[in-house]
């Protein structure tokens, strides 16, 4: 057995033991705003629920353990004192991948995600439309754990609004958790399925990728891709050159599908993870 003092390792070897040790976790889908009410969208997997009687959730917004910066949703939540916590199933956990991307200041990533901003009724961050089950909530306290890198952020709320699907809710207006079909994390690139398993998401780009709001119109309101397939073709930084996607039309005798076949071949390539293949489809 392989046993150690934390003091041994460093705190980013460290840090990976831990979230593969401690999983899978939820996942808060933190929507706020700064004090101009521009908006942020970030996951957080140190999180849960911890009473019913005051309703409140916590979730922790460690420093970054590279460079020991605080993230913009603490910034927002110590301004601001609100913040909606959306869950994520697996319709939109592409999408939510990608909003992890650290993208400037001002950036808005529910646009970068393809997410769609739902005004909330007592707090102002927006909701995640898509997601199934939204928690407004009042910031109570926040507990700062640390000041070095890897220090946790405790942010501790109170719900004071839910609004949940009826597309999840069953006969008896209980959730229903096969139709809510949650996500949790994992450790490296691991996330797991609440009603199949794990599954590996590769890791956003350490470069900004694109998002999805520069995907051609064409693409980005395809009939036949999903947010889940708009999120992967998202996150690269550069699209293929000209004479990569000539190579391949040439290769594949391209001319006699319509857009709808091209758009099926592209999904079938994002269901293996072949971005670039999908990508040289839809463009040919």
């Amino acid at each position: 057995m392989l046993s150690f003092s934390p003091q041994e390792f460093s705190t980013a070897k460290l840090h990976g033991y831990l979230l593969s040790a401690v999983a899978p976790r939820p996942i808060a889908f933190a929507s706020t705003v700064d004090a101009n009410g521009n908006p942020n969208l970030s996951p957080f997997s140190f999180f849960n629920v911890f009473s019913a009687n005051p309703p409140i959730l916590i979730f922790s917004p460690a420093r970054r353990v590279r460079d020991n910066t605080t993230k913009h949703t603490l910034e927002n939540a110590e301004a601001t004192k609100e913040v909606v916590i959306n869950v994520v199933n697996h319709d939109i956990v592409q999408q939510m991948s990608l909003s992890s991307t650290e993208y400037p200041e001002g950036v808005n990533e529910f646009e970068k995600a393809g997410l769609t901003m739902l005004k909330s009724e007592v707090v102002k961050p927006f909701r995640v439309a898509e997601s199934p089950v939204q928690m407004e909530c009042k910031v109570n306290e926040i507990i700062h754990l640390g000041k070095e890198a890897g220090a946790g952020n405790l942010i501790i709320c109170e719900v004071v609004k839910m609004h949940i699907s009826e597309a999840v809710l069953d006969e008896n207006n209980a959730i229903d958790q096969n139709k809510l079909d949650l996500v949790a994390r994992a450790g490296g690139s691991y996330y797991s399925r609440a009603k199949s398993g794990f599954f590996e998401i590769p890791k956003p780009l350490s470069t900004l990728g694109i998002g999805v709001d520069a995907l051609p119109k064409r693409i980005r309101e395809s009939a036949v891709l999903t947010g889940n397939d708009l999120g992967l073709l998202g996150n690269v930084e550069n699209l293929p050159e000209e004479k990569d996607i000539q190579a391949f039309k040439n290769q594949h005798n391209l001319s006699s599908l319509s857009t709808e076949e091209k758009h099926k071949k592209a999904k079938d390539f994002l269901s293996f993870n072949d971005v670039e293949s999908a990508w040289k489809m839809l463009l040919s």
